[in-house]
């Protein structure tokens, strides 16, 4: 049994007794330098810092005390972006102790007075920072868990950059100890750096006159988007996830992803969605990582490649769309032949090849087809009348055998 102990900036004096009797029990304490500065000498176990990059060594450090009585430090709530999460990850709940403190979200709250059940939290500590792009919405009120004194100064830099630049901070130092700061401006004018490397940053959204926020649910306009035409356009797009139907902690394929706009907008519509993008032509690749971090999610991981074998040694998804490429030899057979049971396969056609091979795969299996024709009102001379886009099919099943 390992037990984790969270500790605030307050250190000693700030812990409950509870925690107090366990950290004078162990035999070894684990935890960054300035976490172990916090404890007095009653403490005598041996003390252990943690080593750089922690994660991969740390089985074997754990391995290594094993039989001992353990302690591990943490900030705060350990189970909140914390390193209790990463040990019952790795040794399950029920080897796992968690003492928690108050978070630094609650401290935060409690400091401006801020319901913490209306509060979205954005971390950027071992994240990359363009994270903070899909949070940003009007009158969002958002604690961002910064890395580093130039935190701040990094927040207020993508929030100007995304348009939010009138948005209120607030930089809040050292939550709970003597030393705590509070310093307050806007993202535009925001310039130095935080009091403390112990920084969490608070964001009242607002965005400039000139600034067109972006929604929540699919079908984001094509403007979003960098691409040379090869875009699902934005009804499709819609109707396209609507089929693909997102859910947390699912993994898509993007295969054939042009612009890459279906994986990011599924991947916008829960943190915990992941995707792949497949793409064969290495400029489309690169718009696909520039259109990701613009809107948020710069975790999509993009291949560039032709499928089918630019698919192999992926992780098998919960949901595949392929918007490129269907009539390439084998693709829709392996995937899907690698698609989870539950899992959802979409595919979108638009020339008579492509469509003639989804009419066979319908024909054979089923599912859903609908074929999606938008017109669009354009000028003609001087009056207005519609113009149609190409139409497109889209075939969709879900898989409910075991494959």
């Amino acid at each position: 049994m390992i037990t984790v102990v969270g500790i605030g900036a307050d250190g000693w004096d700030g812990l409950p007794p509870t925690s107090r009797r366990a950290l004078e029990a162990a035999g070894v304490v684990m935890g960054s330098p300035r976490q172990l500065e916090l404890l007095p000498a009653s403490v005598g176990a041996e003390r252990v810092r943690w080593p750089s990059p922690l994660l991969p060594a740390l089985p074997a450090l754990l391995e290594r005390h094993t039989g001992r009585e353990v302690c591990v430090l943490a900030s705060g709530d350990p189970l909140f972006y914390g390193i209790g999460s990463t040990l019952v990850r790795l040794l399950g709940a029920a080897d796992v102790r968690v003492l928690p403190h108050v978070s630094s979200l609650s401290l935060a709250c409690a400091r401006l007075g801020w319901p913490v059940e209306q509060v979205e939290t954005v971390s950027l500590v071992g994240r990359p920072p363009e994270t903070l792009n899909a949070a940003a919405l009007p009158g969002r009120r958002l604690v961002v868990l910064g890395a580093g004194r130039e935190a701040p100064s990094q927040v207020a830099a993508l929030l100007t950059a995304r348009g939010y630049g009138p948005s209120p901070m607030t930089a809040l130092s050292d939550l709970g100890a003597a030393t705590e700061t509070a310093r307050h401006g806007t993202a535009e004018t925001w310039a130095g750096p935080a009091a403390s490397p112990l920084n969490v940053i608070a964001v009242e959204c607002v965005a400039s006159r000139d600034t067109e926020p972006l929604g929540l649910v699919p079908g984001l306009p094509d403007t979003a988007y960098e691409h040379d035409g090869q875009l699902t356009k934005r009804e499709v797009r819609a109707v396209t996830l609507s089929r693909l139907a997102p859910r947390p902690g699912e993994l898509l394929w993007d295969v054939g992803a042009g612009a890459g706009s279906i994986a990011v907008e599924w991947m916008r519509s829960h943190p915990a969605c992941a995707a792949v993008a497949v793409e064969s032509r290495p400029d489309r690749a690169a718009a696909i990582r520039r259109n990701a971090d613009r809107l948020g999610v710069p975790s999509l991981r993009v291949v560039e490649g032709k499928a089918p074998a630019a698919l192999d040694g992926l992780p098998e998804p919960d949901a595949v769309f392929v918007g490129g490429g269907v009539t390439a030899p084998g693709l829709l057979d392996h995937c899907w032949t690698r698609l989870r049971p539950g899992g959802r396969l979409v595919v979108n056609a638009v020339t008579l090849e492509s469509e003639a091979l989804v009419g066979q795969w319908y024909g054979r299996l089923g599912g859903d087809l609908v074929r999606l024709a938008v017109q669009r009102a354009s000028p003609v001379g001087g009056f207005t009348g519609w113009r149609p886009a190409m139409p497109v099919t889209v075939w969709s099943l879900t898989r409910k055998d075991d494959p």
